[in-house]
């Protein structure tokens, strides 16, 4: 009867107990979370139970397993295990902390500055940040589960002995990868580009989605999802749109005939920004930057709050003003001259008199044709 009662009674309490602290524990820290609703942290840190109640599981099952007598053959390989669990879910626990530390600090960061360049950069160093942890915390924890191995112990030395050779070919064969690493910390705290900035790379335009130790992506106005490694953003110019502030000038370009009327042109584009919402309202104008043969070019320039906007406001008086020449001054639109080219005075078939009464005789002389 003991033979059974024993491992039930350890095997049972080692699992009820953890339960019962791990529940325990969330309630308490649901309580805080309604009580302190101005700070995240007690909610972000009811995310961590999970590894929390493993923790406590796997800690009182490694401690008391001896007690039980099960499978005592099977003990050593049995404890074995127990503790590679327990260091897993630790390192998993530390990340769940330090996660729900970081992004509570930002929150607080984000409601206490107004300024979304700035919060954007903090965003952009906390998730670098949490990354360089994770990798940090997964790479200890994966080192002390090798250690609990005997043999792995007995080639420490070895391999210690040879660290400097191994670093070495370490290095070169990883070196466009620790170039990445070190780009993308170059970029978290060097401040050149932030998650959610507007950038233009390779000629595409788009918003930087995802920053990490090794890439970025950029999501197009389309939709589409750019991935280059973050050493690109430190060896190559590029555009940030969202840098020193969201605020763009837009240009719009129109070809017209030379009898455009220009001024008229200049009250209409203040009347269609007037009515566009997208407008910021800071400054327009509209010049005539060249001209050719047969049109002249007509500059239009509009200001808004940021790239979407200076996007929708562009299309808008492009659309507008062409629309406003096509019913209102159709012959300021750009056309082919078909018609003959009319002469100076004084020139006639090609020919030049020196006064008017040369050209009348010239001019009534019959030819022999007509004669």
């Amino acid at each position: 009867m003991e033979n059974i009662l024993r491992p039930l009674i350890v095997i049972g309490g080692s699992i009820v107990l953890p339960l019962l602290i791990g529940w325990a524990t969330d309630l308490l820290l649901r309580k805080a979370d309604e009580r302190h609703t101005d700070t995240p942290l007690w909610g972000l840190l009811r995310r961590a139970r999970i590894p929390y109640q493993v923790v406590l599981c796997a800690a009182v099952l490694r401690g008391s397993y001896d007690e039980a007598r099960l499978l005592e053959e099977y003990e050593v390989g049995i404890g074995r295990v127990l503790t590679l669990v327990l260091i897993g879910a630790t390192a998993w626990l530390m990340v769940g902390i330090a996660a729900s530390v970081v992004e509570t600090s930002y929150s607080h960061y984000a409601r206490a500055h107004r300024d979304p360049a700035r919060v954007r950069r903090v965003r952009t160093q906390v998730t670098l940040i949490m990354r360089v942890v994770a990798a940090i915390v997964g790479v200890v924890a994966v080192a002390a589960m090798l250690l609990t191995f005997p043999a792995m112990r007995a080639a420490g030395a070895s391999l210690l002995a040879s660290a400097g050779i191994l670093g070495i070919v370490a290095g070169v064969a990883a070196q466009s990868t620790l170039g990445n690493m070190f780009a993308g910390l170059q970029i978290a705290f060097g401040d050149m580009v932030r998650i959610g900035d507007t950038v233009v790379v390779d000629g595409e335009w788009g918003t930087v989605e995802e920053i990490t130790l090794t890439f970025l992506t950029v999501r197009t106005w389309d939709e589409r999802r750019i991935t280059m490694p973050v050493s690109y953003f430190t060896s190559k110019p590029f555009e940030n749109w969202s840098r020193g502030g969201a605020q763009m000038t837009g240009i719009v370009y129109w070809q017209v005939d030379h009898s455009a009327p220009v001024e008229a042109m200049r009250e209409q584009l203040r009347d269609i920004l007037r009515e566009c919402p997208a407008w910021d309202g800071r400054h327009y104008g509209l010049d005539v930057t060249d001209a050719t043969a047969s049109t002249m070019e007509v500059r239009a320039l509009m200001t808004a709050k940021d790239a979407d906007d200076i996007w929708t406001v562009r299309v808008t008086v492009r659309e507008r003003m062409i629309r406003w020449l096509a019913e209102q001054h159709p012959y300021a639109l750009p056309r082919v001259n078909t018609a003959d080219a009319v002469l100076p005075p004084g020139h006639v078939d090609g020919r030049a008199f020196r006064d008017g009464s040369a050209y009348r005789r010239a001019h009534d002389t019959p030819r022999s044709g007509d004669r």
